[in-house]
């Protein structure tokens, strides 16, 4: 015979979630086509993306940068065993990859743009 409650209260099931949700989006690393526009943004400039001015807030003051990943490094050598990683290997042949537009994804919707002869001819 217990003596706690036998029912859960409401929405405590949905706070977690909201909880788990936000802490996701957080941590959430950059997306391939955000590091695509970087580096192109760079080699346009002619300036590397990974030079950054010393800043406090940022994990080894924002020296270390690994430009594939997005992430910042307290030190060169845990940016050294960063890229010997299998997650940074994957993520620079994720980013090989032609990048994907807006044109890509209505052909892969089947939003077309052919340009279709006439049926009839030319009107006489």
């Amino acid at each position: 015979m217990g003596t706690g409650q036998t029912t859960r209260k409401p929405r405590s099931q949905a706070k977690k979630k909201g909880y788990k949700r936000k802490t996701w989006l957080c941590n959430r690393a950059r997306d391939t086509d955000q590091i695509q526009d970087d580096i192109e943004k760079a080699e346009r400039t002619g300036r590397p993306a990974d030079q950054i001015a010393y800043d406090d807030d940022l994990s080894g003051g924002g020296q270390f940068y690994c430009v594939e990943t997005g992430k910042h490094f307290t030190d060169a050598r845990a940016l050294a065993d960063h890229k010997k990683s299998r997650y940074y290997k994957r993520r620079c042949k994720d980013l090989k990859e032609e990048k994907y537009t807006q044109n890509v994804a209505e052909w892969a919707g089947g939003m077309t743009r052919e340009v279709l002869p006439p049926a009839h001819g030319k009107g006489s």
